[in-house]
């Protein structure tokens, strides 16, 4: 089961359309996270209408509009794995066990906010990504994404993929 990660995409202020590499993988997809900070509906119409399956969030940028529609925290059983995706997770120092505190029954976190790419594991096994984004890339090199496998009950090729910096919106 191959997954796509994002998060933060912040469209239309910082870029005015999802890059075409990541709509590229849309259709290879069967299941998209999107770990909050959309800010406006349109980008969410977009991957409901061409995702097979889209878990997603609000995060602290979007409005009451998409408030109605997501929740602040989704989860998801896949193929025996169980996720959850929320916005914000805090400060860096102490992610992995804060985390693993508020979510202890989950395999693996999908998180966003800082537009850092992350991947740890908690004492315990929890799984941390952190996707980056596609189109606002802060103080990274890149504007980022991730891709995965389920299989088998295990996540496997975890890939952090770097875009080129967007047009301004």
């Amino acid at each position: 089961m191959r997954l796509l990660l994002m998060s933060d995409t912040h469209l239309p202020k910082r870029a005015r359309t999802l890059p075409p590499q990541l709509i590229d993988e849309l259709p290879g997809a069967e299941v998209v996270f999107h770990a909050g900070d959309w800010a406006d509906t349109d980008t969410l119409d977009l991957l409901e209408s061409r995702s097979r399956r889209l878990v997603a969030v609000y995060g602290n940028n979007d409005g009451p509009q998409l408030r109605a529609r997501l929740p602040e925290v989704a989860y998801a059983e896949l193929e025996g794995l169980r996720f959850g995706v929320v916005h914000e997770t805090g400060p860096a120092q102490g992610r992995e066990a804060r985390c693993a505190a508020r979510f202890p029954d989950l395999d693996v976190l999908v998180f966003g906010h800082s537009h850092i790419p992350w991947d740890t594991t908690a004492p315990g096994g929890l799984r941390l990504l952190n996707p980056g984004s596609p189109t606002d890339r802060r103080r990274q090199p890149y504007c980022t994404y991730l891709t995965a496998t389920v299989a088998d009950g295990r996540l496997t090729d975890v890939l952090l993929h770097q875009l080129p910096q967007p047009q301004p919106g």
